[in-house]
């Protein structure tokens, strides 16, 4: 009898097979080689799930608990340059607009940067109409109205010529234009509204900005005051974005020294916080379906360039162009700083001291900052926002001393010796000599008006701030816990 001939599989074949014992008892995580109803609760995988043709795989982790594994960068296109400003009107008959929706406020209606858009416009045969009504720090009254006169308009396209207000403002008129059926909370963040997301194109938003802060001409989020609320909230999604950002160093030598240090402080907590936020492969949950993936998704490693680039440019220059309004340089760089941290916060995300500003600035007790044109009273964002900041990187730095102690060394502090547990306390120390230096800064919540007595409503204000919230390190994710967390937090911003 001939012994059986046991023939040996080739190296294809035993890789074939070891794929398949893989793929059977351990299923892949990564949604990119699994299966659409991988983020459903899986069943186990059967013969009869398999005969039916529908792959399923065990897996006893539910999508809420799966931590982020990937992240998204978006921005605008940006274009700069003095003057770049008087090609707008070029812009527009490329992208063979008809009926252009040109947003901007009172204000920066009378200023050289809306006569040079009419100009540029108007040379090229542009038709347009220009709403001027946007209010500073909007609310959702002025929100809904300058919706109300963009619809009937009907325009093709939208051009921002203003602040952040007003770039805000403008992504608001383009998105419940192209959702006329849709309610006004529908795409608010959530929990405050429902956090609808932005499943369709809107049209082209070219965005102007007239101050160095906010970085609105590149980010996909527009913030307003909920009045019923007495929060500040809004709605973050890619599609809001601008389609170009056109940043002219020349629109922004208007501003009055006090809205000069309000933006630039915002650009400081921008790129502190997106600095130190938490990583993004830490954020849950892991988005069931791509398009749900959040604007703000946590510190990655292409955010972090722009954000500390930001850093280092708002320490070295606002200074001076406060000081100085015909420092060109330092307006420049300003401007330019505003725009790579509005990229930075765009895809990474702030945390505490824009969540906890929103009440701030929200349930003012009557203060009215110095230097502003105003007739009611008013907390700059930038003022609100920086604040609470010595407190807040006082509190954030032991989830990451080293990230901390490379922002304080920006602000010129030798960090050679210092104690990874001390690094909280030397970067507060450097924000609060960063801010006295400024000048006509409040050291803290008591000089804008706040007590002890206000300090609940100031934690009911910021519990609803979910999409920043969940970026601040070191945060508890248990309510009560949370909110004593936050009380400290505003006990220790009360002065600095």
């Amino acid at each position: 009898m001939v012994a059986p001939v046991r023939a040996i599989p080739n190296a294809a074949k035993r890789a074939s097979s070891l794929l398949r014992t893989i793929q059977y008892t351990h299923p892949p995580t990564c949604p990119c080689h699994s299966t659409p109803g991988y983020h459903q609760s899986p069943p186990s995988l059967t013969p009869r799930a398999l005969q039916s043709g529908t792959r399923r795989y065990a897996n006893s982790i539910r999508s809420t608990e799966l931590k982020e594994y990937a992240f998204e960068m978006a921005a605008s296109s940006i274009r700069f340059g003095p003057g770049v400003t008087r090609e707008v009107g070029m812009d527009f008959k490329n992208m063979g607009s008809k009926r252009v929706c040109v947003v901007t406020d009172s204000t920066v209606d009378k200023l050289d940067a809306m006569k040079q858009v009419r100009q540029a416009l108007t040379s090229e045969g542009i038709n347009f109409k220009v709403y001027s009504n946007v209010r500073v720090e909007p609310k959702d009254s002025s929100i809904k109205e300058a919706i109300e006169w963009a619809r009937p308009y009907q325009p093709d396209a939208f051009l921002a010529v203003g602040g952040g207000s007003v770039i805000d403002t403008a992504k608001l008129m383009n998105l419940y234009s192209a959702y006329p059926d849709a309610d006004f909370l529908d795409f608010v963040n959530a929990p405050l509204g429902k956090g609808r997301p932005v499943d369709k194109p809107l049209k082209p938003l070219v965005a102007v900005p007239t101050t160095a802060g906010t970085g609105s001409e590149t980010t996909g989020t527009a913030i307003f005051d909920l009045v019923a609320k007495r929060a500040k909230t809004g709605v973050a999604h890619r599609n809001l974005k601008p389609t170009l950002g056109i940043c002219d160093p020349i629109n922004t030598r208007t501003m009055p020294a006090a809205v000069k240090a309000s933006s630039g402080l915002d650009v400081l907590c921008h790129s502190l916080e997106s600095w130190t936020a938490i990583p993004y492969t830490e954020r849950t949950p892991r988005p069931r379906n791509p398009i749900m993936r959040p604007a703000y998704q946590g510190a990655n490693p292409i955010s972090d360039v722009f954000s500390f680039h930001a850093l280092r440019s708002t320490v070295k220059y606002l200074p001076r162009a406060i000081r100085d309004p015909d420092d060109f340089e330092a307006q420049s760089e300003m401007l330019l700083a505003a725009t790579l941290a509005g990229v930075g916060f765009g895809n990474a995300g702030v945390h505490l001291c824009h969540g906890m500003s929103y009440p701030i600035s929200g349930q003012n007790p009557g203060y009215k900052h110095a230097g502003y044109d105003v007739t009611a009273p008013l907390i700059p964002h930038g003022v609100s926002v920086a604040v609470s900041a010595p407190a807040v990187f006082r509190f954030t730095a032991a989830s990451n001393p080293e990230r901390h102690l490379q922002a304080a060394e920006v602000f010129g502090v030798d960090v050679s010796n210092v104690k990874r547990e001390s690094a909280g306390e030397v970067l507060a120390e450097a924000l609060t000599k960063f801010l006295a230096e400024l000048g006509d800064q409040p050291k803290g919540l008591k000089e804008l008006g706040f007590g002890s007595e206000h300090i609940d409503e100031l934690v009911e204000g910021t519990i609803p701030q979910a999409r920043v919230l969940m970026l601040a390190p070191g945060l508890s994710k248990e309510l009560e816990a949370e909110k004593d967390q936050l009380r400290r937090l505003f006990e220790d911003a009360m002065s600095h």
